[in-house]
């Protein structure tokens, strides 16, 4: 943490997020040792986990003077909301390209969920056809602001940058002062896994403090052979930051089975997934993200890949505003 705390940091969430168990989820199942770990309750601009990457990237385009924040991501992008909520916080100008990459029957799916809400906190939203075309338009932008006498700050897809991963890697500490408080271990962590900047953060934050952690990495947004390869790359680069030998994928167990047809893709899985967090638990989910990494929880604990006297640790990393574009997911076959 001594070396963490050298880089520039500006607080925008609410910290620690809680932890709560899952008990009535958790006996539905069949293991009553489940819990969670509520970064929906992160508090910016409906919370997420994106708060945690945007502390240091926020504080990375300060130090750099950028005015204006330039992000991409899909249509129901998550960072892309948690981005312009930090901007509008910090009074940036902040424009979001948005490729569409999900094909949805829902005609809410560009003007509702975390469409609106990116509107509302006054972003300059582009919606493209194609991420070739969103990475064109994100060079016109920059230049366009220099152009301007002014400087453009780019962030890539999840914020996942080695700056933006310090984030997580700051979250694995804070989680094992959580442990640590109330003498708890877990014996998992289950996460969805995209950008892989949350992944390679915890990683290296673990490495840093010299644990060793098992983390299910569930993938939602394409198969592990190309997302295993970027985390590598971030793992490596984070270590480097903070001075310390990269740990690799030392810990990760990559899952590729709950994916389904591509991100954002709805399966039955996902569905049940959701239903049975907001029955038993009163949490909320999403389609594209924490309600396939649930399903592939709910699956391990039947099949009994994970022991039912296992601690299980579930990391929701937000994402429930998107929901309100997407409520044709929700039927059930």
């Amino acid at each position: 943490m001594a070396t963490l705390d050298n880089f520039p940091r500006i607080t925008l969430g609410h910290w620690p997020t809680p932890i709560e168990a899952m008990p009535r989820l958790g006996k539905e199942i069949g293991n009553e040792n489940l819990f969670i770990k509520r970064d929906d309750c992160s508090g910016l601009g409906f919370g997420g986990n994106k708060v945690r990457k945007l502390e240091f990237l926020m504080a990375e385009a300060h130090e750099l003077g950028a005015t204006r924040i330039i992000t991409v991501g899909g249509v129901q992008s998550n960072h892309a909301r948690q981005t312009a909520a930090a901007c509008a916080k910090l009074g940036l100008e902040c424009h979001l390209v948005l490729p569409r990459m999900v094909t949805s029957d829902s005609a809410n799916y560009e003007t509702s969920g975390n469409i609106l809400l990116d509107q509302l906190f006054g972003a300059k939203v582009h919606i493209t056809d194609d991420q070739g075309e969103a990475g064109a338009l994100a060079l016109e932008l920059i230049e366009e602001a220099r152009a301007a006498g002014g400087e453009a700050f780019f962030m890539p897809a999840g914020g996942a940058t080695p700056i933006g991963s310090l984030g997580f890697a700051r979250a694995a500490h804070e989680l094992h002062n959580q442990e640590k408080a109330e003498d708890e271990r877990f014996d998992r962590i289950v996460i969805a896994v995209s950008t892989a900047g949350s992944l390679a953060g915890l990683t290296v934050g673990y490495a840093a403090m010299e644990e060793k952690r098992a983390i299910e990495a569930i993938m939602v947004y394409a198969p592990s052979d190309e997302v295993s390869l970027r985390t590598s790359e971030l793992i490596d680069q984070t270590a480097a930051l903070l001075d310390i030998p990269s740990p690799g994928l030392r810990g990760i167990k990559f899952r590729d089975k709950f994916l389904g047809p591509g991100y954002g893709q709805p399966t039955d899985e996902m569905r049940e997934a959701l239903s049975l967090a907001a029955t038993h638990e009163g949490i909320v989910l999403d389609p594209a993200y924490t309600g396939k990494a649930m399903a592939a929880l709910i699956a391990m604990v039947r099949t009994g890949e994970i022991g039912t006297d296992e601690r299980i640790l579930f990391w929701h990393t937000g994402g429930a505003p998107a929901l309100f574009a997407q409520g044709d997911v929700l039927a059930v076959n």
